[in-house]
């Protein structure tokens, strides 16, 4: 078992009670990457709040959409099949082409070509569509959490672009990240 640093105890045990995930579990890297990166998209489903006009009606789905097709494993699905956050059941689409990005509620943009990851972001532009990526560039590009999950988890969050897209991002998503872009000025916490 990796030793995981005090910093990364913290940040395993609030995923274990915040997100669900084992704090203790052990699989390939990767496939516990794609675990706890469709957790955290669940539970942004909780914790952000969206526009009441984001959606058709009071029991319309969350739709999550992908554009990395490559990036998430079977975990992704599952980790959204039969779950329901706010009263509304999720949906997932794969591979969606970026002109879709503004039908979606969440959209994991991915390590794809950087024209397509700057046109989808340009898609969502002040639109109530919170980005997920993860490239280090991604917050600078306008995206609004960039999430890393390697061995530790670390989360950063462009509040200038949520609060242009109309979301409310809580404290409790601004003290676990480990920088937020507020008024254009990067902020490293951790």
């Amino acid at each position: 078992m990796t030793t995981l640093t005090r910093t990364g105890c913290r940040y395993a045990a609030l995923a274990a009670m915040t997100f669900g995930i084992p704090a203790t579990a052990e699989p390939a890297l990767v496939e516990r990457q794609s675990r706890v990166e469709a957790a955290f998209l669940r539970n942004f489903a909780r914790y952000v709040s969206w526009p009441a006009q984001s959606f058709p009606d009071d029991k319309g789905p969350w739709n999550v959409c992908v554009i990395d097709e490559n990036h998430f494993d079977a975990s992704l699905e599952q980790t959204f099949q039969g779950r329901v956050e706010q009263g509304r059941p999720f949906t997932v689409r794969r591979a969606v082409p970026v002109e879709a990005v503004p039908s979606c509620h969440i959209v994991f943009v991915g390590d794809v070509a950087p024209a397509l990851r700057r046109a989808a972001l340009a898609q969502t532009r002040a639109r109530p569509v919170l980005t997920v990526g993860n490239t280090p560039e991604f917050l600078a590009e306008g995206g609004i959490v960039r999430l890393l999950a390697g061995e530790r988890i670390e989360m950063s969050i462009n509040l200038d672009q949520a609060r242009r897209a109309s979301l409310g991002i809580p404290a409790k998503l601004l003290e676990v990240s480990n920088e937020v872009l507020e008024n254009g000025n990067l902020r490293r916490l951790r």
